[in-house]
């Protein structure tokens, strides 16, 4: 696995990580909220059996990525737009997970002659508070989250900093459980899940995610809850929805709408399924999924 940093027109530059072989097809993998561009193992080595390249990436104000303050969800696109220039790649397939998602969908929205497929993994809707309760169904934890995001000031920026404190004291020999970490966002079915390595992969994504402070876990909050920029009915590439019952962090009901509002949408239901159920133990599915999705090899 290599990395390395792309510089932005704007000045900015955007943190990347890359594996598998110059050659191979490539999928964009944006990860969730909040995170960085280090991408599951498993996902890699599946990936590497498919001669797939995965590309991860650190969203803006995340790890070594510079911040872009008051961006909306489709700015990634212009961000990966100029990161796949400095790799000299052209065509991709993208998968996003929980946060990721709605990047996921901006970049086949905004970029439908480079991109090939997106796969939008437990990933949030807009909100949308007239037609779906946005927060039913999230843990009290999220539902905190999101109300002082709705309401500004300070409030989340507190919060936001008191997680990342106990983040960044945590190793992975100090976490019996998943729930150590995540306390009641997670379910039975993400707590069964969780072995050790996925545990401590999660803990280090996050952690080098927030290494340089919470910026990006702010504007990603805000920018969920604001227009995001792009309509997600008006999509011309191939996309997938996949959502699970079990999830306390992203409600099934959020999949339900993607799903209902995207026409031609490939939309599956995993009733078993939490939040880190459904992206960390169906590393192989998910790359036959974005492949089947793209007609193949792109």
């Amino acid at each position: 696995m290599t990395g390395g940093s792309a510089q932005l027109e704007d000045g900015r530059t955007l943190e990347y990580v890359r594996a598998g072989e110059p050659e191979w097809p490539v999928v964009v993998i944006h990860h969730g909220t909040p995170g960085s561009a280090l991408v599951p193992p498993d996902l890699a080595t599946a990936a590497s059996e498919r001669r797939l390249q995965l590309v991860g990436y650190s969203r803006a104000g995340y790890a070594g990525s510079s911040r872009h303050e008051a961006r909306d969800i489709a700015a990634v696109a212009a961000d990966i737009g100029a990161l796949l220039d400095t790799l000299d790649i052209v065509r991709f397939a993208t998968i996003g997970w929980s946060g990721g998602g709605p990047h996921a969908l901006a970049c086949a929205s905004r970029m439908p002659a480079r991109c090939a497929a997106a796969l939008s993994v437990a990933g949030v809707a807009p909100y949308l508070p007239d037609e779906f309760d946005w927060m039913e169904g999230m843990s009290s934890d999220n539902q905190a989250e999101f109300a002082q995001t709705l309401e500004g000031g300070s409030a989340l920026d507190e919060s936001l900093a008191v997680f990342r404190e106990v983040i960044l004291a945590l190793g992975p020999q100090e976490i019996g459980s998943i729930k150590d970490v995540f306390g009641d966002l997670v379910s039975d079915a993400d707590v069964e899940a969780a072995t050790p390595q996925i545990t401590a992969f999660l803990l280090g994504n996050i952690a080098t995610g927030l290494a340089n402070g919470t910026g990006g876990w702010h504007d990603d909050d805000q920018a969920f809850v604001r227009p995001w920029g792009f309509d997600v009915d008006a999509m011309e590439v191939p996309v997938g929805i996949w959502f699970g019952d079990a999830d306390r962090m992203v409600p099934a009901r959020h999949g339900e709408w993607l799903g209902s509002h995207m026409p031609g949408a490939r939309v599956r239901r995993f009733p078993a399924d939490g939040h880190l159920s459904l992206m960390l133990s169906r590393s192989g599915e998910l790359l036959d999924e974005i492949l089947d999705l793209a007609g193949g090899k792109w």
